[in-house]
């Protein structure tokens, strides 16, 4: 199993519109082969000080192997993501994990 969790700081994180429209442009990545899972997430209402809560959403994952992975990353659809939504964050952060 191969873990692509990324998170992604918005430049306006107050803005309804702008989170809306991440999140639609993260739905279009869904119809990628190879994707096994995928979960959009928000900032969840814990508070413990090892959590961060300073990105806006959330992106994971799941493939069977890292070259399903590196399929999505050059696959189109991705490459249409980045150039449709990239205007919407100021920060990505990706937290890639492979199998121990």
């Amino acid at each position: 199993m191969f873990v692509h969790h990324v998170f992604f700081f918005l430049n306006n994180p107050d803005s309804a519109a702008d989170r809306e429209a991440l999140v639609a442009g993260l739905q279009t990545l869904t119809s990628i082969e190879g994707v096994k899972l995928a979960h959009i997430g928000k900032v969840a209402d814990t508070h413990r000080g090892v959590i961060d809560r300073s990105y806006s959403v959330s992106w994971l994952m799941l493939f069977d192997t890292k070259e399903a992975q590196d399929v999505y990353q050059d696959h189109p659809v991705h490459h249409k993501f980045v150039e449709n939504c990239a205007h919407l964050w100021e920060k990505v952060i990706v937290y890639d994990s492979d199998d121990v």
